[in-house]
């Protein structure tokens, strides 16, 4: 999938777009649907298939005390979009200028750059521009001046409420990792950079990996068996998610730490993806480090001896 921050750069044979717009994060049931749609609308036209997001969720520059975890960094949520065979990606910067354009003016400016668009396709609730003043009515409209069809899709349900990336993430935060799956249709997973600890793990005899999840949506605090993904090799891994009270009192700064299973080497910088199988256990405080390292052997222990899912027979 091409991905691009000028619009314009997606048109270098002319070829008309059939376009998505949102955040699309988690690119959940809902999401997809979406997608299908523009693909489907792309293949006789022979037109470019591109979904329109931001680098950023809006809220994080119109509203900054209200801006949700992410389910998915930028470049998990564009792998995934990419996986249903999306042809273009368009990244805008999502910053204080872009926050003030209306939304009419948007559309419009898409429309020159693209140069031509056949079709956009939205959720039916919609809302985008400048407080808000853009809507599937005001698509619609602009779409019978300029030209293109517009698709406005109802929400899909699951067990009787909407798929919704905020329900995605009460599901993840109340730890029912099964039904964020099914929402998403894969797997829920966290996926962050490696970053340095303070080698606390090794120095207790099990060296962890320390992900960086600012902004990300997390698990409850706890011991989790967990798949490690490191680009295509595959590990188990016991994972911990807390405050570390044995080694750190009052440490306020919340942790993801993962030991993975018959792995050595250095992979500071590269990003590292945790599918959560099971909770094993509460974080608590031991009396000892070495009362903690008992307890991390277990939690490894019963890591290595957990069956793992027949989607999961590439652990390592």
């Amino acid at each position: 999938m091409k991905v691009v921050s000028d619009a314009a750069a997606l048109q270098p044979e002319s070829r008309p777009v059939c376009a998505a717009i949102g955040v699309f994060d988690g690119v959940h049931l809902g999401h997809q649907r979406v997608l299908h749609q523009i693909i489907a609308d792309a293949a006789p036209q022979q037109a470019v298939s591109v979904v329109v997001t931001f680098d950023r969720h809006p809220n994080a520059v119109v509203a900054p005390a209200n801006v949700p975890p992410l389910i998915y960094p930028l470049d998990k949520k564009l792998e995934v979009i990419a996986s249903f065979g999306v042809e273009a990606a368009y990244v805008i910067r999502f910053d204080k200028v872009f926050s003030q354009i209306p939304g009419e003016q948007f559309v419009r400016g898409l429309a020159r750059d693209f140069q031509r668009i056949r079709s956009i396709c939205v959720g039916d609730g919609f809302m985008f521009g400048a407080r808000r003043s853009g809507n599937v009515a005001l698509l619609r409209k602009l779409g019978g001046e300029l030209g293109f069809a517009l698709h406005a899709l109802h929400d899909v349900e699951l067990d009787g409420q909407s798929v919704s990336s905020t329900r995605i993430r009460d599901a993840v935060r109340a730890g029912d990792f099964a039904l964020a799956g099914r929402m998403l249709a894969r797997p829920y997973a966290l996926r962050g950079a490696v970053i340095k600890g303070e080698g606390l793990g090794r120095k207790l005899g099990f060296p962890t990996a320390n992900l960086d999840v600012t902004g990300l949506l997390r698990p409850p605090p706890g011991v989790y068996a967990a798949q490690a993904h490191i680009a295509t090799a595959r590990y188990r891994a016991a994972v911990n998610i807390g405050h570390r009270p044995t080694v750190h009192s009052a440490d306020p700064q919340l942790h993801v730490e993962a030991h993975l299973l018959d792995f050595e080497g250095d992979i500071y910088g590269q990003a590292l993806e945790l599918v959560f199988l099971k909770k094993l256990r509460e974080e608590i405080k031991f009396p000892t480090p070495a009362a903690l390292g008992a307890q991390i052997a277990d939690d490894i222990k019963q890591t290595r001896n957990l069956r793992m899912p027949s989607s999961s027979n590439n652990v390592e």
